[in-house]
């Protein structure tokens, strides 16, 4: 069986991009409705893409005096879409640093339940001083304590749910999604993702590390070819190769510069003030990503784009563009097509967590451009095979993972 191209869109508040609410015929309130998370679902589903997926965290962002945030809880969101919709599947972001295992997992398994079997569960730890204060604590727990944690978390939820027998799920359970670039995270990947979302700018390091998951999913007993490696990836489509460097220009131009460099701050854990904007950040600064506090799947995508691009701060605003650190790519349809197609087939990705660029306008561009690009060169499913998560994404039901980490192991 040929291998098929997975595609998810994430709906990211008002798009990915930091300035995407400011840019011209954009409603900046509309991810505070319920309406905006339906509408783009139902083209999805008429795209027939994999899923929709919602990030989240457990706190209200600092950050929305400069961007809209994301402030509905993404159990009721998902609810509200699998209420309107029939197959497109429902992926969302719950913490394990700040739930309870027992509540969650009843919680998705009953929205896997309702929904059809359409369920995943992005498994993440929440990294950040902002969500730790939001729970007491006053700091966040080391990176290594939150893994240790998440194993224990996730083999608790997926035990639960394959004891369950009343209001069981046409799927079996509910698909384990997550993302991580640390050496931590890359081994919960291997041991508990079925899903792994990963941020990647080369083409190369994708394939090493999407390799690296599946020999190590078979370390742990899995069989790889049931890993599904989807990178993030914001697209800019313009009808021509101009229009869509004007469009990513003007986005450029209505990013919320205090936004941009508060941003950047936090992934990189130390303050922009006093560097200079025509300079490169100073080597000194930087630490190596597994001795970085917060999200190390950021740190080491900015730090990657530093080391090799030795850009300057200023360039640096402009590259990222108030996203986090995902790759973009700006172009006509068939350039895009054409660079989903190249990383597919090089072993790269087995598809992508699309990130438009400005919702729901960027998506529109995606699903009525750039879909019917992808089915034209045969990447892509002209409809649905079945009706769960799982079948879209070609997945059984694994075994329930035990034992992530060994004492020592955890404590490193």
């Amino acid at each position: 069986m040929s291998r098929e191209l997975h595609l998810n869109v994430n709906i990211l508040n008002a798009g990915v991009f930091g300035g995407s609410w400011r840019f011209p015929g954009t409603d900046a309130t509309a991810s505070y409705t319920i309406d905006h998370y339906t509408e783009i679902a139902k083209k999805a589903e008429a795209a027939q893409l994999d899923a929709v997926f919602l990030a989240d965290g457990p706190v209200l962002d600092p950050q929305v005096r400069h961007r809209p945030g994301n402030n509905l809880e993404p159990t009721m969101v998902l609810a509200r879409i699998a209420a309107q919709t029939e197959r497109i599947g429902l992926i969302g972001t719950l913490s394990s640093s700040y739930n309870d295992p027992a509540e969650l997992a009843r919680r998705v398994a009953d929205l896997d339940y309702v929904s059809g079997g359409r369920v995943g569960w992005n498994v993440v730890t929440t990294a950040g001083p902002v969500a730790a204060r939001n729970f007491g604590r006053d700091g966040e727990p080391d990176h290594a304590l939150r893994y240790r944690r998440a194993a224990d978390f996730v083999e608790q939820v997926v035990g639960t749910w394959a004891e369950r027998t009343e209001h069981t799920s046409p799927q079996g359970r509910p698909v384990v999604v997550q993302a991580g670039g640390s050496s931590d995270g890359r081994r919960l990947a291997s041991r508990i993702g079925e899903v792994i979302f990963s941020a990647d700018q080369d083409l190369e390091h994708a394939r090493t590390f999407r390799d690296e998951i599946r020999l190590g999913a078979a370390d742990f007993g899995r069989r790889p070819e049931e890993v599904v490696v989807l990178p993030g990836l914001s697209t800019v489509v313009g009808s021509t190769e101009a229009e869509a460097r004007q469009r990513r220009e003007l986005l450029d131009e209505v990013l919320p510069d205090a936004y941009a460099r508060a941003r950047l701050a936090g992934q990189l854990g130390f303050s922009l003030d006093g560097l200079d904007d025509d300079k490169p950040i100073p080597a000194e600064l930087l630490v190596e990503p597994d001795a970085a506090g917060g999200s190390q799947t950021f740190y080491r995508m900015v730090k990657g784009i530093i080391d090799r691009d030795n850009p300057t701060l200023r360039q640096l605003l402009k590259k990222l563009s108030g996203g986090g650190g995902h790759r973009i790519v700006v172009g006509t349809p068939e350039q895009i097509a054409g660079d989903i197609e190249r990383w597919f087939h090089a072993g790269a990705a087995d598809g992508f967590n699309v990130m438009p660029d400005v919702l729901p306008s960027g998506f529109d561009h995606f699903v009525e451009q750039v879909v019917p690009e992808l089915r034209r060169r045969g990447l892509f499913r002209h409809e649905y095979a079945g009706t769960t998560l799982r079948d879209h994404l070609g997945l059984g039901v694994p075994d329930v993972p035990r034992g992530v980490w060994g004492p020592l192991e955890a404590a490193r």
